[in-house]
């Protein structure tokens, strides 16, 4: 449990680290995608697009978690696509502030540089381009986020339970708050960014070993070497 096992602790703080930064980043995509639009719309488009997040979060924990725990081949594929989840953060992360800027004030739906208007230079859309743009986001979001809670849990499933259930409410209730914490404090998702790329490394070490048949050699903190009894 959580007050005497090191590594349920380890894996705890992996988890809220992927859980705050992959939020964040899922509400800043969404705010993005809806600050070419006038007000009332504005604020349609962002709670569909948290609800979606949401719900799909919920849809691919039932699906990925069990695919996961095949390992080997699996493991690798789904530590090819956190590879290329910090990737995209890392070209995210190098956004230009103004944009950034705008998609914080969609999400808030308020004036907060004083400029007299919300998310000022945002290209105008209609309503069904920003909700498709948004959908199509939120799936491959959740996805990366279910997916960097699994492999972080690593086989503590108390750790996994409460991984997904904060990032569910991390969007639903909190998203526009973590946005604007992410947008002040810049290194927090650098740090994020490197939880992710530790999870992605040590799933693709651990689906490797699976495939040789646990004959490459044990990596501290990483993984590998002859296959543990009882699976832990």
């Amino acid at each position: 449990m959580f007050g005497i096992d090191p590594q349920a602790l380890w894996a705890l703080g992996q988890v809220i680290m992927i859980d705050l930064v992959l939020a964040g980043d899922n509400a800043v995509v969404i705010g993005l995608a809806a600050a070419g639009l006038p007000s009332d719309q504005r604020k349609r488009a962002i709670l569909i697009g948290i609800a979606a997040a949401t719900v799909l979060r919920i849809c691919f924990a039932l699906i990925t978690v069990q695919l996961l725990s095949l390992g080997g081949g699996l493991l690798i594929a789904g530590a090819l696509l956190l590879l290329w989840v910090c990737w995209k953060m890392y070209r995210e992360l190098a956004v230009q502030p103004h944009e950034e800027h705008a998609a914080t004030e969609a999400l808030a739906n308020s004036d907060l540089n004083k400029d007299g208007t919300v998310a000022k230079g945002a290209p105008r859309k209609s309503l069904r381009q920003a909700v498709i743009n948004i959908v199509i986001a939120d799936v491959s979001m959740s996805l990366d986020n279910v997916l960097a809670v699994a492999g972080a849990a690593n086989e503590h499933p108390e750790v996994l339970i409460f991984g997904l259930a904060l990032s569910v409410v991390l969007m639903g209730i909190a998203a526009s708050l973590i946005a604007n914490l992410l947008t002040k404090h810049r290194w927090i998702a650098w740090v994020g960014l490197l939880v992710i790329l530790y999870v992605a490394v040590r799933m693709f070490y651990e689906g490797a070993n699976s495939l040789f048949d646990h004959t490459l050699p044990f990596i501290p903190l990483i993984g590998g070497g002859p296959a543990v009894p009882g699976g832990h």
